[in-house]
C-alpha cells in the first residue's frame, strides 16, 4: 500500500508570522495538506519541541518548510524522525551542530538586521527582540509593497535573544533527508552567501537562487517558494 501524500507542515521565523505562508499555501491549493504552525520563538529547543509535537497530530509523513529561524527550528524537529521525509528552506539558517542564528548571520559580510532591532526585557527573563516599524520594509521585506509591508511590521512576532543565540544540539537532519533550498540574494537579514555556504554544505536536491529577492520570500515571491515545496512532497 503506497504512503499517504505528506502533509506539509510551514515554520515562520522571527518577526513573521504563520499568515506569512498565505500566498504559498494559496498557490500549492486544494491538492496538497498543509499546517502553518505558530513558531514560539522563545528557544530552539522548546520550538523544536512544539513543533514535534504539531507533527505528532497530524500523524503521518510530513515535509517540513522553514522559514529563517524556522530553518534552525525544523533542522532540530527533524532530527531522527521518520515521519518527516524532506526538508526545505526558504532564506533559512540550516544549521550544523553548535551553530546559532547568530553566528550564522555573522559568518559573512552584509546583514544589517543589528541596526534596526528594538530590544526590551521579557517576565521570563532576557530581552525579546523586533525590527523597528521604520525600518522594516527595507530590511524585511524590500520586494512588496509599502502597504503591506507597513502591516506585516505591525503584525510581527518578536523572538527571543536566547533563540537567536541557541546553538543547534544533535545532528542536524539535513545530514540525512532530502533537502530543498530557495532563497533570495537580496536578503539583508542572512547575506546571500550564507545561503550558498549552508546550501552547498547541504548538498541538496534542488536549488533556487532568485534574483533582487527579500529576506520575505513567501510573501514576495510565493510561487516560487510554493515550486521548491512541490518539488520535496513529489520528490517523496
Amino acid at each position: 500500500m503506497a504512503d499517504p501524500e505528506p502533509t506539509i507542515v510551514l515554520v515562520h521565523g522571527a518577526f513573521a508570522e504563520s499568515a506569512s505562508w498565505n500566498g504559498v499555501i494559496e498557490r500549492l491549493g486544494a491538492a496538497y495538506n498543509v499546517v502553518a504552525a505558530a513558531n514560539p520563538l522563545r528557544s530552539v529547543a522548546g520550538d523544536a519541541a512544539y513543533v514535534r509535537d504539531v507533527v505528532r497530530g497530524i500523524g503521518g509523513p510530513v515535509v517540513l518548510v522553514g522559514h529563517s529561524y524556522g530553518g534552525m527550528v525544523i533542522t532540530q524537529a527533524a532530527a531522527g524522525d521518520t515521519t518527516v521525509r524532506a526538508l526545505v528552506y526558504v532564506n533559512a539558517f540550516a544549521p550544523d551542530t553548535g551553530e546559532s542564528a547568530l553566528s550564522l548571520s555573522g559568518k559573512f559580510p552584509g546583514s544589517t538586521l543589528a541596526d534596526t532591532l528594538v530590544q526590551y526585557p521579557v517576565s521570563t527573563g532576557g530581552n525579546e527582540v523586533a525590527i523597528g516599524q521604520d525600518a522594516y520594509h527595507a530590511q524585511f521585506a524590500a520586494d512588496v509593497s509599502s502597504d503591506l509591508a507597513a502591516l506585516m511590521a505591525r503584525t510581527q512576532r518578536p523572538i527571543t535573544e536566547q533563540a537567536l543565540s541557541d546553538g543547534l544540539s544533535g545532528e542536524p537532519a539535513w545530514r540525512s533527508l532530502p533537502s530543498w533550498f530557495v532563497f533570495g540574494d537580496a536578503d539583508m537579514n542572512i547575506p546571500a552567501a550564507a545561503h550558498r555556504f549552508m546550501a552547498e554544505r547541504a548538498a541538496p536536491r534542488g536549488q533556487r537562487e532568485i534574483v533582487g529577492g527579500s529576506h520575505a520570500m513567501a510573501v514576495a515571491r510565493p510561487g516560487e517558494v510554493a515550486e521548491s515545496i512541490i518539488e520535496a512532497v513529489r520528490a517523496t
